[in-house]
């Protein structure tokens, strides 16, 4: 008997979940400005089950979003052109029934979880600083990332969660030289 019960638990950990949140990057986008380069991006994202449960059990979550500007090189590691990083805390407040979406020294509360999702999943004007002047001869590629800390959390979620590539959004891409401010 035991020895059956263990196979069907090996049975149903071995099936694909299918409750697994869905995420899509719907608009990256980067321009070029005085004080170097903005980005604009639009994400798609649910939080996973379990992350929600213990938020609502008042386990804060934390996110963060990578940004990098990268000239490729065939020889050794890519070089940094501009690279900037946010991370957010998201908590429940129990007695207000509010989240508060605290990112630095701001805080701001909202009445529902979509409304403070809002604020991680766009950005029309978050700003990296250039390290180095772009060339026009070069090619530069765009990496950009938004994900769960899963680090931040207590141990038992970090298991459960699973790494951060599992949830978030992650893409890169070429960067045109219009987008880098290069005159054609």
């Amino acid at each position: 008997m035991l020895l059956r019960a263990f196979f069907l638990l090996l049975a149903l950990l071995a099936l694909p979940v299918s409750a697994q949140p869905s995420s899509s990057l719907e608009l990256l986008e980067l321009t070029r400005v005085d004080e170097g380069l903005r980005l604009a991006y639009s994400a798609r994202l649910e939080l996973p089950k379990m992350a929600d449960e213990a938020l609502h059990k008042g386990v804060p979550l934390y996110f963060n979003a990578e940004a990098r500007v990268a000239r490729k090189r065939w020889y050794w590691r890519d070089a940094t052109v501009a690279r900037s990083e946010r991370q957010w805390r998201l908590s429940f407040q129990p007695l207000t029934r509010q989240y508060r979406l605290s990112t630095g020294g701001l805080h701001q509360s909202f009445d529902s979880l979509a409304d403070a999702l809002g604020g991680l999943r766009r950005a029309s004007a978050w700003l990296l600083e250039l390290r180095e002047e772009p060339e026009r001869a070069q090619a530069y590629e765009l990496s950009f990332k938004l994900y769960l800390d899963n680090r931040q959390l207590p141990g038992p979620l970090q298991i459960g969660l699973g790494g951060a590539a599992q949830w978030g959004v992650e893409r890169d891409r070429p960067v045109s030289p219009v987008e880098l401010g290069l005159a054609s």
